[in-house]
């Protein structure tokens, strides 16, 4: 948030274009530890099955490059791990990719939804006090659900892209080095959705002309509801506090 430009808006273009940023290339840079309660279903079209998913630390790393050319979007770049893994005994019939498993049957269950972000975005406003920014994101999945009795593993794949629209706000706390923020990645198609919804505040530990750093806590919280995407249906919720720590140069 340490700039030096002013945001000029093109009135007909008040949504998809600003002029902005630093006099030189900004960069952001961090990672974040986050503490994931796991819950919720999947299953392949014949009822989702609700599994018992261990909760999970997880990870998120990223970074951000923001520059002064008009009309240019900034870019931001974040791999996130999302996985669990959970256990059941089925209190009935189950079929899961064409296979069916009765009642009383154990069954394990794996989740990897790991991701990429690709986010392009603008800077509405960008001062000490207050930081909006708007875009859109493509969310890289090569998703992984799969289920395990004691004979065989069965699994199903998604590999594409999902578009969610991104927004965020930062408001500095006046006279502290605090800022509260907040940011979404969300979607929502026929009965598809995606939410990802982050809150939280960040400590200015050093600030100088030369480098930015930052301690975040926070909590976030990424709801997948899929309903026929490559043939899987699911229910899933991964919440939970994370700490951060971001550097800007």
């Amino acid at each position: 948030m340490k700039k030096v430009a002013a945001v000029i808006l093109a009135p007909a273009m008040l949504l998809s274009s600003a002029v902005q940023a630093d006099t030189l290339l900004g960069v952001y840079a961090g990672g974040q530890i986050w503490d994931t309660e796991n819950t919720g279903s999947f299953g392949s079209g014949a009822g989702n099955q609700s599994f018992g998913f261990a909760d999970e630390k997880q990870q998120s790393f990223y970074i951000a490059l923001e520059h002064p050319v008009p009309l240019l979007p900034n870019i931001k770049i974040r791999e996130n791990e999302l996985s669990t893994q959970g256990f059941v005994t089925l209190s009935e019939d189950f079929v899961y990719n064409g296979e069916g498993y009765s009642a009383g049957t154990s069954l394990a269950s794996a989740i990897d939804l790991s991701h990429t972000d690709v986010t392009l975005y603008y800077e509405i406003f960008d001062n000490d006090l207050l930081s909006f920014d708007i875009g859109v994101t493509g969310k890289k999945v090569d998703g992984l659900l799969a289920v395990r009795d004691a004979q065989s593993e069965n699994s199903l794949k998604s590999d594409g892209w999902i578009p969610t629209g991104y927004a965020q706000l930062r408001v500095g706390i006046p006279a502290t080095p605090l800022t509260v923020y907040g940011l979404a990645n969300a979607i929502s198609i026929d009965d598809s959705s995606v939410r990802d919804i982050e809150a939280g505040i960040e400590y200015r530990l050093v600030e100088n002309l030369a480098v930015d750093l930052n301690l975040q806590l926070g909590y976030r919280d990424i709801t997948i509801e899929l309903d026929d995407l490559d043939g899987i249906y699911s229910d899933l919720q991964f919440k939970g506090p994370y700490l951060g720590l971001e550097v800007h140069f």
